[in-house]
């Protein structure tokens, strides 16, 4: 959703993601991924939302940087979520 320019509609698979993650798993790397993925995501949106002038969306206004490193923390809780015991299925 991020390289789409939907970023902002990204906040609700990365809350999901998050909470999910928090409520379910005792992985400590799953969780770290988790949360690493919700501060990555959260340090552009807040940006954005405090900057004066800012741009008319989130993708327009975000750093290439931010991009990449939200993709590399998702891609780090895919991995941890595969090498996890219960997987992200809970069970």
């Amino acid at each position: 959703m991020v390289l789409g320019q939907f970023s902002f509609f990204a906040a609700i698979p990365v809350a999901i993601i998050v909470v999910a993650v928090m409520r379910r798993f005792r992985s400590g790397a799953l969780r770290w991924w988790a949360l690493a993925l919700g501060a990555v995501y959260a340090a552009p949106m807040a940006i954005w939302a405090l900057r004066p002038e800012r741009a008319e969306s989130l993708s327009k206004d975000m750093s290439p940087v931010f991009a990449v490193l939200i993709v590399v923390a998702a891609c780090g809780v895919i991995i941890a979520a595969h090498r996890s015991r219960r997987g992200l299925s809970g069970s």
